[in-house]
C-alpha cells in the first residue's frame, strides 16, 4: 500500500543551481548546460524571484546576438514561480505542477526560507522509486545508496 502522505522535500533537489537576474541569455545557457539543468531560479540575495527554463532560453535564442545582448534574466524569467511550503504532500504538488503546467515549483523551508527545487524529473524519480520500492518511498540518496547508481549530471 502506498503511504498517503510524503513530504514533497523527501524528493527535492536542494541548494539548487541559481541566477542572478542581470544575467545574459547566453550565460544563462551556458550555466544550464554546464550543469545539465532545465529549470534556473532566479535569485535577489537569498530571494527567488523568478524562474527560467530551458524553453525560455530556446525562445529567444533564434534573436540576433546582438538583440540577445540586450536581453537579462529578469527580461524573460516566470516572475511568479509556484512556490510551495517543504512539508507540502507530494501528490498535492505534482497535481498541482500537472494541472498548471509547470515543469518546477520553489521549495522553501518551513520559515519561508528557499530549500530548493521540484522539477517534473523529481515528480519522476519520485514515482520510480515508489513503483520499484513496493510502495514505500525512500530518499532519492538511500534508494541509490545501495546500487550505486547515482547518474552524474542527471537532468532536472
Amino acid at each position: 500500500m502506498l503511504p498517503t502522505r510524503v513530504a514533497v522535500d523527501e524528493y527535492t533537489t536542494p541548494d539548487p543551481v541559481t541566477a542572478n537576474e542581470d544575467m545574459s541569455i547566453d550565460e544563462l545557457r551556458r550555466l544550464m548546460e554546464t550543469h545539465g539543468i532545465r529549470h534556473l531560479p532566479i535569485v535577489r540575495g537569498r530571494t527567488v524571484v523568478g524562474v527560467i527554463s530551458n524553453r525560455d532560453i530556446r525562445l529567444v535564442s533564434g534573436l540576433t546576438s546582438a538583440e540577445r545582448m540586450q536581453i537579462r534574466a529578469a527580461d524573460i524569467m516566470a516572475a511568479t514561480p509556484m512556490t510551495v511550503s517543504a512539508s507540502t504532500p507530494l501528490d498535492e504538488v505534482a497535481f498541482a505542477m500537472s494541472e498548471r503546467k509547470v515543469g518546477s515549483v520553489i521549495v522553501n523551508d518551513e520559515d519561508g526560507e528557499f530549500l530548493g527545487i521540484f522539477t517534473a524529473t523529481d515528480a519522476l524519480n519520485a514515482l520510480i522509486e515508489i513503483i520499484r520500492g513496493g510502495g514505500i518511498p525512500v530518499s532519492w540518496e538511500d534508494a541509490n545508496r545501495d546500487t550505486g547508481e547515482i547518474a552524474e549530471g542527471k537532468a532536472r
